[in-house]
């Protein structure tokens, strides 16, 4: 059975699909109501689940009118993909954010499941047992050259 989080995650993905701009804005107790969860669980859904390296842009307006507003970032063309690619890793990235980028894909359907887990396996700090910030910059090596391997079909 799911958890609550994870739930939450669906729920907000579904209707951020259904949304024609791409962009949906909740209420953070309306939604708390809708689980029956507390408002602080709706705050670690967001923050883990919707992240900048996810590709979502989060904005909250705090007080009685505020809001949540969660916004889908779109990689359109062949070439935004390779140019957020090289903004995202640069000469150095971290665990986190290659990851970030790598659910991002295969969310967007530009990389399989079989080929994110290839990717994450090989830039692991399991894998990639250097120090900081070699690691950094060797799994942004490894990460950049995968992706356009397989991005330039």
């Amino acid at each position: 059975m799911r958890n609550v989080s994870e739930i939450i995650e669906q729920y907000l993905k579904h209707i951020l699909q259904q949304s024609p701009e791409g962009a949906i804005e909740i209420q953070r107790n309306e939604l708390a109501d809708q689980f029956q969860c507390v408002p602080s669980q709706i705050n670690y859904v967001i923050s883990t689940r919707f992240t900048l390296e996810k590709g979502y842009v989060v904005e909250s307006k705090r007080g009685g009118g505020g809001y949540i507003r969660i916004q889908k970032i779109e990689l359109k063309s062949h070439g935004s993909i390779l140019d957020h690619i090289f903004r995202t890793i640069h000469t150095h990235i971290d665990q986190v954010t290659s990851e970030g980028l790598i659910y991002q894909l295969l969310e967007g359907h530009y990389i399989s499941a079989r080929e994110a887990n290839l990717m994450r396996a090989a830039i692991s700090r399991e894998v990639l047992t250097f120090k900081l910030p070699l690691r950094d910059e060797i799994r942004a090596k490894i990460l950049k050259a995968m992706l356009i391997s397989l991005l330039s079909k």
